[in-house]
């Protein structure tokens, strides 16, 4: 999926982004807040302060995303895969981080998580 496309489809109103293919894209600054993501491949996304909060990312793969300074707040992120990811200053109060994979994810308090 083209980031125009998934942008255009968000402004439309659909929510419903399922095991979208957005490798390496670049969404910096978006909102995305409520979108329905689990499954999605965002490995390598750029997502600098972007607003994901509420967002279903279940599953996802967001290995060596840039998330930092994003609102993640009340995020589902059980399952994903966020290994190596930078989440340096990110907001995750709420988020929901069960089984997610963090090996080596650089945190919000700027530690990298063993």
């Amino acid at each position: 999926m083209l980031v125009d496309e998934l942008l255009r489809r968000y402004a439309a109103g659909e929510r419903n982004f399922r095991r979208a293919t957005l490798f390496a894209a670049e969404l910096s600054e978006v909102n995305l807040s409520g979108a329905d993501l689990r499954g999605a491949n965002l490995t390598g996304a750029k997502l600098v302060a972007a607003n994901l909060s509420k967002v279903k990312l279940g599953m996802a793969n967001l290995t060596g995303a840039k998330l930092s300074v994003a609102n993640l707040s009340e995020a589902d992120l059980s399952a994903a895969n966020l290994g190596g990811a930078d989440l340096s200053g990110a907001k995750l109060e709420g988020t929901f981080l069960d089984g997610a994979k963090l090996t080596g994810a650089i945190m919000p308090d700027g530690s990298i998580h063993g």
